[in-house]
């Protein structure tokens, strides 16, 4: 049987209960006719900026902005349009600054934990879109199943006996959070992890197995970044970033120079998904300064896009809202450093969809029996999308599988997208009416009625929401959908009279959750 799940676009329905914004419809400039050389983007930001105030002490002031300001077709390569330009050497040719991570690169210490992960062939996309497709297979590094031990143990490593004796923090949504306790177990310190609260279950105990102490705080990175910094300056410890440090970045790199000694011919892309920018900046940092004809191309969700809107507007920005799905991913503030090199080196940012996502999952385990967590297919979802978009032929992809840290219990619900049997069905005005009145004709003849959605991101908010309708109005359709430890989505029927609309909408918005309705 299938399911229809109900999310907005661009309608002007879909509210934000803090704000109230209006969005005009996209315009996508796209080239007219596409070269593999010759990529470019042209996109209008939807919706103004929101300028907010940072009340942490560790982050600068940043301008806010909605992720959904800067949509594209999926495949399209873009945004940097204020690319920095590298400097030039004596003899004309380009010198990037990258160069300086390649003596820390080629001395790293990962291989104290880390192994050379496989790069492997892909029958099935080779087939599929007529290239050459590899995986880089860092789902398969040891203890952790993901790269994140790399930059975490080749910063450690580097501390002084005394600073490890204090202890290391970090934070994390869990990958980083992994190859931190391991590298404390390698090295002999205590390490405490700041995880914010919808961090997965597998990933909170796989580092209680391994040594480190979890600490849930805060729904997203930046709430668990500023706690982890705070405890660093009053009990001495380390904070170890994710992603913003030298010594992280070039851990990452590892990565890239693997890659060019793996790859048996001319590579054409590298495929990195991007979070805060760590890995790509590393793989950027060593592949664009001994292989510069290959491209780096990073990949994020539509609903986590923080680089490409940094890279959008030259400079970091915070993410007003921010989408769950891919946690591996959410992050809300890409790093200084990684901003900097990526604007130097990289060559674009493709964005992709959910369900392209649990697609490239379900591919995957089809072919490898390995199941990725969304944020270790992405880079499959975008290769897969740049590939089509640009009709490339022949060329030699590699994406990178970045982890599988996957909770058992999200595989039902990225099944049935993966496979199309369910969907989010973006709407204009009047289309959430028009859709549940095909599929729920028996609600056709209810007097009053109005359909809502609502999408409630924490624990104890479904009760919160039924407690706020049930003893005004009656509610006659009902339907909840749990996405695990991102929220859920509810679609609600209620009967409410047209002069009490005001009340209704003033009742929604005071419960802060993000909704749309259609009055039928």
């Amino acid at each position: 049987m299938e399911a229809f799940c109900f999310a907005s676009s661009s309608s002007p329905l879909f509210r934000t209960a803090r704000r109230r914004y209006t969005i005009p419809p996209i315009r996508i400039l796209t080239p007219t006719k596409c070269h593999k050389n010759q990529l470019s983007i042209a996109a209008t930001l939807r919706n103004p900026l929101v300028h907010g105030s940072n009340n942490s002490p560790h982050m600068p002031d940043l301008i806010r902005v909605l992720p959904e300001s800067l949509v594209y077709e999926s495949g399209l390569l873009g945004p940097v349009p204020k690319m920095l330009a590298a400097p030039t050497g004596e003899d004309g040719y380009v010198v990037h600054n990258a160069i300086n991570y390649l003596p820390n690169i080629l001395s790293s210490k990962v291989y104290d934990v880390a192994i050379q992960t496989p790069l492997d062939y892909s029958t099935r996309l080779s087939e599929r879109l007529g290239v050459h497709f590899w995986f880089k297979r860092e789902d398969l590094q040891p203890e952790v199943f993901s790269f994140k031990l790399r930059g975490a143990y080749n910063m450690m490593a580097k501390l002084s006996r005394e600073q490890l004796n204090k202890g290391v923090i970090c934070v994390s949504a869990g990958n980083h959070a992994q190859g931190v306790a391991l590298a404390a177990q390698k090295l002999g310190c205590d390490a405490v992890v700041a995880m914010p609260v919808t961090t997965p279950e597998i990933k909170l105990k796989a580092v209680e197995r391994l040594g480190a102490r979890a600490v849930l705080v805060g729904r997203s990175y930046a709430e668990a970044q500023e706690y982890a910094k705070q405890r660093a300056k009053e009990e001495g410890r380390k904070f170890v970033p994710g992603f913003d440090h030298p010594d992280i970045i070039a851990g990452q790199g590892t990565v890239g120079m693997e890659i060019v000694r793996q790859i048996p011919a001319a590579l054409h892309a590298i495929f990195v998904p991007v979070g805060g920018g760590g890995l790509i900046a590393g793989i950027a940092a060593y592949v664009k300064t001994v292989c510069p004809e290959a491209k780096i191309i990073g990949v994020e969700p539509y609903d986590a896009n923080s680089m490409a809107l940094a890279l959008y507007h030259g400079k970091t920005i915070m993410l007003d809202k921010i989408g769950g799905f891919a946690d591996g991913v959410a992050v809300e503030v890409v790093g200084e450093e990684t901003l900097r090199l990526c604007r130097e080196l990289i060559d674009g940012i493709v964005l992709v969809s959910k369900d392209a996502i649990c697609a490239s999952m379900e591919d995957m385990f089809e072919e490898k029996r390995s199941i990725l967590e969304p944020a270790g297919a992405l880079a499959i979802a975008g290769a897969e999308a740049y590939c089509k978009y640009y009709g490339l032929k022949g060329e030699n992809i590699v994406a990178i599988t970045s982890g599988a840290n996957m909770n058992f219990d999200r595989l039902s619900s990225i099944s049935q997208l993966g496979r199309r049997h369910e969907t989010l069905c973006p709407t204009d005005k009047g289309g959430n009416l028009e859709t549940c009145s095909e599929l729920s004709p028996d609600h056709s003849g209810i007097e009053n009625e109005i359909l809502c959605r609502f999408f409630i991101p924490e624990k104890g908010a479904l009760m919160k929401l039924l407690e706020a309708f049930c003893g005004r109005w009656n509610i006659s359709l009902f339907n909840y959908q749990g996405q695990e430890a991102t929220g859920g989505n509810v679609l609600m029927g209620l009967q409410v009279e047209s002069s009490e609309m005001e009340e209704f909408e003033a009742l929604a918005d005071s419960l802060g959750y993000d909704y749309a309705f259609d009055k039928r």
